[in-house]
């Protein structure tokens, strides 16, 4: 009978599946083993997604693709084939061939081009209401990253396990999402705790216990860790490109701080040169320490802001801008977020119950007041059912505030009593809180000042890379928050940063070579003209180094923004089939062409050469080499063969000085190297829509010559700098014998060589320009 039913469930395959009178394109319905229901939707050529339904229960979609966080919109139609095989049946969609085996469990998950295996689901359970999906290893050799901050002392996983929920210090950013060395990412679509099991219970097999009790998990393919991050990103979003500013330094004050305080901060950072773009204030600025609730407001005591001050000149916030520092806030909340996110897919939990027909949304609008009129306790202090929650931040930000620090504080605590208002509990909605948290102030920033916001965040899930910037909550500035950085890039996020460790050298080399760069006082003297003048200088230098560096982040994080791939790099996604890359936690690469090593002196140099940014010395790769740096630095600095790396102005701020001259640093190598510099006004969304200029910048060595090309900037945005006076410094061989610029031989007076770091300065070239140095 049971192999009856399948064979006629076979026969009905739809390549546009009916449900509930609705047609969802791509997508095949079978009977599958043990009496359940299989789905399988194609989203595009390399990302499918499964579901299995047992017992006859309806196929449903998560928080995560009720609130918009995973985009499985079908893009268009495809040619979806289907087939009797073995024990079931075949479906391809584009690059992906998944074969079901009704009679075993089995789903075979390859390459319908070459045969090649990506997955070998073995079966899958539910017990207890929580699933188990089991799998076989596709090969000896395979591994797998991903899993965000859930760990901070590995990269690969084999042998271990992945405990993915949101938790204070342990796992602040966990990520349901892993990619195999074998080409293909998985992503379980689920909000709940859980744990994987990567090969640690059996060499050859993995598992995941989701205590969601489904089924629901999307195969993403591709031929490299870019492919798969670059199509993961697509799926659950990608970075937004973040203000320029966001690239300076912040210093946040102590919390015991006052206006005087911060206003004597700000001016010390001006005094002593260090540039700094942002001034913060922890918990103290409050009236009432922690305040979680919408009647927040600032401390009469230590911050004063009579009604008559409250958005003119005189106020403290405004003259700490006038300085050019953009302001952040430190922040708590426990507000129910659930109510304004019904309301944005049409669904008004005040009004009368609505119910909904679409499967994906099948988590029905929850009727609160039914609930209260049958004895349920509303306990819920801090929620207006009516009201978005970032409504009662609209005032700070029209006093001058920037940005708001949302600190872990409730966000990362478990709440096992609450029932939230779109009828979650708890369980499932925990780790989902974060990102209705993040992307509702991200929202909240952009209508309110038509400006790009900064959300800077300690919590995440899936898809928290698409709105979020993050520090590493309460873990310092050590070693293990490397490895935490690391964890969070290989999911797809680039805005990270740390709470710089200010009292070592180590610390404040790291801290500073971050994608975000911030010094967190809390409760402490962390500034850094507190910390004797050996420090306060290696500050200086380092904070200095990190403005001039601003145009090569700024446009390393515009192609995060349009590929995924992430502004800091864990070496092995650069160098993935090199395995002593594997490992490494102490090093990673900033943007393309910048090698940090950090905590350690035992550094890797992968393939190519690598010149000692501090020294000059140049290292010829794939060796591992104890290394030292001077005494007035904190870790490795090394610029990659083929490195072309604009420095910037010195500014105290961004905007304090046109973009007039550029300085690119040079390392050429025998491959031709290009670089597109990025530029755009730094605040607007005029970016999205054509307002931008990039240049091509190109660089390539032979035996003896090197050309270097600096091509006409294409495109225009409002504040463009149009005359621009281009600098270069070169790694060279040996002395040049000749200069020429556009074929013209360039004069001595515009040409320095520095025999000890084998260099040469070239100064004063219009673009566009080649220049040929022989």
């Amino acid at each position: 009978m049971y192999i009856k039913r399948c064979f006629i469930y076979f026969i009905l395959l739809l390549s546009v599946s009916l449900v509930n009178g609705q047609t969802i394109p791509n997508t095949v319905e079978a009977g599958f083993f043990n009496h359940s229901t299989i789905r399988i939707q194609f989203l595009n050529e390399n990302i499918a997604r499964i579901q299995i339904a047992i017992d006859g229960k309806n196929f449903t979609g998560t928080g995560l693709n009720r609130y918009g966080f995973i985009h499985d919109t079908i893009a268009q139609k495809m040619n979806v084939k289907e087939r009797k095989s073995k024990g079931g049946f075949t479906v391809e969609g584009g690059n992906i061939s998944i074969a079901c085996n009704a009679q075993t469990g089995e789903i075979n998950v390859t390459d319908s081009r070459t045969g090649k295996k990506y997955l070998q689901q073995v079966k899958a359970t539910i017990s207890d209401g929580m699933s188990k999906v089991l799998f076989s290893t596709v090969s000896k050799e395979e591994n797998w990253i991903g899993f965000g901050d859930q760990t901070r002392k590995r990269i690969y996983h084999r042998g271990f396990l992945a405990d993915c929920n949101v938790r204070n210090v342990q796992s602040y950013i966990p990520v349901p999402y892993f990619m195999s060395t074998e080409g293909a990412g998985v992503l379980v679509n689920t909000t709940y705790h859980i744990v994987f099991d990567m090969a640690k219970s059996n060499s050859d097999q993995f598992f995941w216990l989701d205590k969601s009790g489904n089924i629901d998990y999307y195969v993403i393919t591709g031929n490299d860790f870019h492919e798969l991050i670059d199509r993961y990103t697509d799926l659950t979003g990608k970075p937004k490109l973040p203000p320029e500013w966001s690239f300076g330094l912040w210093y946040v004050c102590r919390t015991q701080a006052n206006d005087h305080e911060a206003m004597s901060d700000a001016l010390n950072f001006r005094r002593e040169e260090i540039p700094c773009d942002v001034i913060g204030l922890e918990p103290g600025w409050m009236e009432k320490n922690y305040d979680y609730s919408i009647k927040k407001d600032w401390s009469s005591e230590r911050f004063p802001f009579p009604d008559w001050v409250n958005r003119g000149p005189a106020s403290f916030v405004k003259a700490i801008k006038r300085m050019g520092f953009k302001m952040e806030l430190w922040l708590c909340q426990d507000y129910d977020l659930s109510y304004e996110e019904e309301r944005r897919i049409g669904n008004d939990l005040l009004k009368p119950k609505i119910t909904t027909s679409n499967p994906e949304n099948a988590n029905e609008a929850f009727d609160m007041d039914a609930r209260l009129a049958r004895g349920a306790v509303y306990l819920d202090q801090y929620t207006k059912r009516d009201e978005a929650w970032f409504e009662h931040l609209k005032k700070f930000v029209k006093q001058g505030i920037s940005f708001f620090k949302q600190d872990g504080s409730n966000q990362v605590n478990f709440h096992p009593d609450r029932l939230w208002g779109n009828g979650m509990k708890d369980d499932e909605m925990h780790n989902l809180y974060p990102l209705l948290y993040s992307r509702q102030m991200y929202d909240g920033l952009k209508s309110t000042t038509n400006q790009r916001p900064v959300v800077f965040t300690v919590a995440g899930w899936t898809g928290f890379q698409a709105f979020s910037g993050t520090w590493t909550g309460d873990t310092g500035g050590t070693l293990a928050t490397v490895g935490a950085l690391c964890n969070t890039s290989i999911v797809g996020h680039s805005w990270s940063t740390v709470d710089m460790d200010v009292m070592s050298k180590e610390g404040i080399h790291f801290g500073y070579l971050a994608p975000w760069s911030q010094i967190n006082s809390w409760t402490y003297y962390k500034m850094p003209w507190v910390q004797g003048q050996e420090l306060l200088d290696i500050h200086k230098y380092y904070s200095r180094l990190r403005a001039k560096l601003i145009p090569y982040l700024y446009t390393w994080a515009k192609e995060a923004t349009i590929t995924g791939w992430p502004l800091l790099r864990p070496l092995t996604l650069e160098y993935p089939s090199d395995k002593n890359c594997r490992d490494n936690v102490h090093q990673y690469l900033l943007g393309r062409d910048l090698m940090i090593a950090a905590f350690n002196k035992q550094v890797y140099f992968p393939e190519g050469e690598w010149k000692d940014y501090w020294t000059g010395e140049v290292i010829k790769g794939k060796q591992e080499k104890m290394v030292s740096w001077p005494n007035n630095r904190g870790g490795g600095l090394y610029i990659r063969s083929g490195a072309i790396i604009p420095f910037g102005p010195l500014m105290q701020y961004r905007g304090e000085k046109p973009m007039d001259e550029i300085t690119l640093y040079v390392f050429p190598d025998k491959k031709e190297s290009v670089f597109n510099y990025y530029e755009d006004d730094g605040v607007t969304f005029d970016h999205i829509h054509s307002g931008y200029s990039t240049t091509p910048i190109k660089s390539k060595r032979t035996d003896d010559t090197v050309i270097v090309e600096i091509g006409k900037p294409n495109g225009n945005f409002k504040g463009m700098v149009n005359n621009r006076t281009w600098n270069i410094t070169l790694h060279a061989d040996s002395k040049y014998s000749a200069v020429l610029c556009n074929n013209m031989e360039v004069s001595a007076d515009k040409l320095y060589w520095d025999e000890s770091r084998r260099e040469l300065t070239i100064k004063g070239i219009s673009a566009p320009a080649q220049i040929v140095v022989k």
